[in-house]
């Protein structure tokens, strides 16, 4: 009966998109309802939000997708397999490109590559132009855009295995493999490439800086310890990007915590106890993190004390947060874009999309001018003003 349960549990985990949803799966299972989001305060604007220009794109469907600049172009995609290319300032299209299959996780850029990856485990790399230009097999599904720099791709599969492919061929360079635990949240977050380094976030809590050329380990931290009774209590996930800033490296663990660490050593710098699954962002001031209470937190960059918190979006599957110029902007499941602001975390202004769930966070543009994907495959570059 108790491997059965476990077993259970397992499949709600390895079913659902991400942190934020894990909960409310875990209680239509067992037949409680999900609480409401909260319903939306009027407020008082600070600033304004406008739609810069606006595109479509297919319909995300239960996954979430990720789009990706390159240079002067957005790219976004959905579960259909169609890309298309917009320019970041005018919203123009650039280009369409057809994978011919289903794929999953959103677009990845680099090296003059438009990368895709499929439930089948495949990497597909096409130039701007559309034209395909290698194939590649991993060994589970690939959850999340593939990354390139420096002639080489990494890709993440949905076992936990991290691979370095030739950026011309696709051939395998290198593959990181460890084992994971039994249980863990199935994630789509993919890997961040910076000076030779390859940042990965792991189940139970580790960050691990692989070599890009060779894929061997540079250093591995512990961001958050599993903790707990039960196996589902012990899950420590870190389930959003790594997030590099200056010579610092920086995550969040779902269930966990939310440390700082050297990038080039992997020492720590601090750690603070905050459960998140929707990643981080950052500024010039503050590190920015959503809960998994959705609410959004500053937190100081030095030290990690807490700033402000803006607890008015509960339950509302908040995005990871973007900071841009002097406000933070998330989005959330009912495609409403919210500008905070970056002094004391108080609504500055509001914008409704197409009605459907931002799920991804938002892509900064320009200085001013962000990007947000729908579930329903709509894409808006927003303005402040």
């Amino acid at each position: 009966m108790k491997r059965g349960l476990r077993l259970c549990m397992a499949a709600v985990v390895l079913l659902v998109a991400g942190c934020q949803l894990f909960t409310d799966g875990y209680r239509r299972m067992f037949g409680n309802p999900a609480p409401k989001p909260a319903e939306l305060v009027p407020i008082q604007p600070k600033a304004g939000l406008r739609v810069a220009w606006q595109g479509s794109v297919g319909a995300a469907e239960k996954d979430v997708y990720f789009p990706a600049r390159s240079g002067s172009v957005v790219y976004a995609g959905g579960a259909a397999g169609g890309v298309t290319g917009f320019d970041m300032a005018r919203g123009t299209v650039t280009g369409r490109i057809e994978a011919g299959e289903r794929v999953s996780g959103g677009v990845g850029a680099g090296a003059g590559l438009v990368l895709l990856g499929t439930p089948k485990g495949e990497v597909l790399a096409f130039d701007p132009t559309g034209k395909s230009l290698w194939k590649a097999q991993l060994s589970s599904a690939v959850l999340s855009p593939p990354a390139a720099q420096d002639g080489i791709v990494v890709a993440r599969a949905g076992d936990g295995r991290v691979y370095g492919l030739d950026a011309t061929t696709g051939k395998q360079r290198w593959v990181h493999q460890r084992t994971t635990p039994a249980l863990s949240v199935r994630t789509h977050t993919g890997v961040v490439i910076e000076r030779g380094g390859v940042f990965v976030g792991f189940p139970a809590g580790r960050l691990v800086a692989l070599s890009l050329p060779t894929g061997s380990v540079a250093w591995e931290a512990v961001v958050a310890l599993p903790r707990g009774a039960t196996e589902l209590e012990r899950v420590a996930d870190i389930t959003s990007l790594p997030l590099l800033d200056g010579g610092r490296v920086c995550a969040a663990a779902y269930q966990g915590r939310v440390a700082c660490f050297d990038a080039a050593r992997g020492t720590p710098v601090w750690a603070r106890d905050v459960s998140s699954g929707a990643g981080l962002g950052v500024d010039d001031r503050y590190l920015y993190v959503t809960d998994d209470k959705n609410a959004v937190l500053a937190l100081d960059k030095a030290t990690g004390a807490s700033i402000w918190r803006q607890e008015r979006l509960a339950r509302r599957n908040v995005t990871g947060p973007l900071a841009v110029g002097r406000y933070v902007v998330v989005g959330d499941l009912e495609g409403y874009v919210h500008l905070l602001s970056r002094d004391d975390g108080s609504f500055a202004a509001r914008l409704a999309t197409d009605g459907s769930a931002i799920m991804a966070p938002p892509v900064a543009l320009d200085m001013s001018t962000f990007l947000v994907q729908t579930r329903n495959g709509g894409v808006y570059a927003i303005a402040i003003q």
